[in-house]
């Protein structure tokens, strides 16, 4: 997701695998001649002028370099000479060896073939890992552990290490160690972070934005008022009255009509209608007491006579 490759190239289909097949020799060549310098990883370039630039990613360059750059030298020539290339070598340094997970696994692997307790070395592995500033880390070994007749697998973890999340930054290396009574493999994953987007060497994704003046057609302008005087609204500024409701038209009186009638439904006052009178309520206790004062209807019917049995003699 977010390391780059280790070889950086591009060939045609022709000539591919003989620059693979070149490209993995060189690797052995470079790992068997500088065993003990702690190479962590090997990144190969290839450019148009056919020169190849190899970038050694290693915990001790002072091996790599040699007394004033002599191994550096004899390495490259070496090289030369078997792939007909020129190559450029260049070396990095790593500051921290204990967050590395490949220089982990081949340190323990180094102190299982000197006949050192695997568990004691896995114990030591994790305690520099955890204090050097990991999240989590867990060894893995499998093999013949101290001479056994059967090979198990023993495995150890401090911290947490989500293998499932694909942010997560998690270094894997494994390596192998040859003793006496079998090979011993030796695996290693060292949790350091979660990625951010801002370190996965992203490039931002611009999007082409329209001016909103474009889109949305202007629109005239509301004039402020301050206040609205009564009977006026305003609707996309421009004010209009209010039509006031009229009072309907009286019809004249009729030809008979005497103007006494008239000035008598003028004085006299609207009758409002009122609701009917509610029932008053019978209070409780004299509808309790008519119930007492009643008498109780005898009941018709007869209860059974019980049966009596004859007792017997004796």
């Amino acid at each position: 997701m977010f390391r780059p490759w280790e070889a950086n190239w591009f060939a045609n289909p022709k000539d591919y695998t003989k620059m693979l097949h070149e490209d993995l020799e060189m690797r052995r060549i470079i790992l068997a001649r500088l065993r003990n310098a702690g190479i962590a990883k090997i990144e190969t370039e290839r450019s148009s002028n056919a020169q190849l630039t190899v970038t050694i990613h290693t915990a001790k360059p002072g091996i790599v370099i040699g007394k004033g750059g002599s191994s550096v030298d004899q390495l490259r020539e070496d090289l030369e000479k078997r792939f007909g290339n020129r190559v450029r070598i260049s070396i990095q340094e790593i500051k921290q060896p204990e967050l590395d997970a490949q220089l982990v696994a081949e340190n323990i692997a180094s102190q299982i073939e000197r006949r050192i307790s695997y568990k004691r070395a896995m114990k030591q592995a994790i305690l520099r890992t955890m204090r050097a500033g990991a999240k989590g880390v867990r060894i893995y070994c499998g093999g013949r552990l101290r001479g056994a007749e059967m090979a198990r697998r023993e495995w150890d973890r401090e911290g947490r290490v989500p293998l499932h999340t694909l942010r997560a930054d998690i270094a894997f290396g494994r390596a192998t160690a040859k003793t006496t009574f079998g090979a011993i493999g030796v695996k290693c994953w060292i949790y350091k972070d979660q990625i951010t987007p801002a370190q996965r060497r992203l490039a931002p994704i611009v999007e082409e934005t329209v001016p909103l003046a474009d889109v949305i057609a202007p629109q005239p302008e509301i004039p402020e008022v301050a206040a609205e005087p009564q009977g006026l609204t305003m609707s996309a500024g421009i004010t209009e009255p209010i039509a006031e409701p009229t009072a309907a038209p009286r019809r004249p009186p009729a030809a008979g009509a005497s103007a006494e009638a008239s000035t008598e439904a003028k004085t006299k006052p609207a009758v409002r209608a009122t609701a009917a009178p509610r029932a008053k309520a019978v209070p409780k206790a004299k509808v309790e007491g008519d119930a007492k004062a009643e008498p109780k209807a005898k009941s018709e019917t007869k209860a059974p006579a019980k049966k009596t049995t004859p007792k017997k003699k004796s």
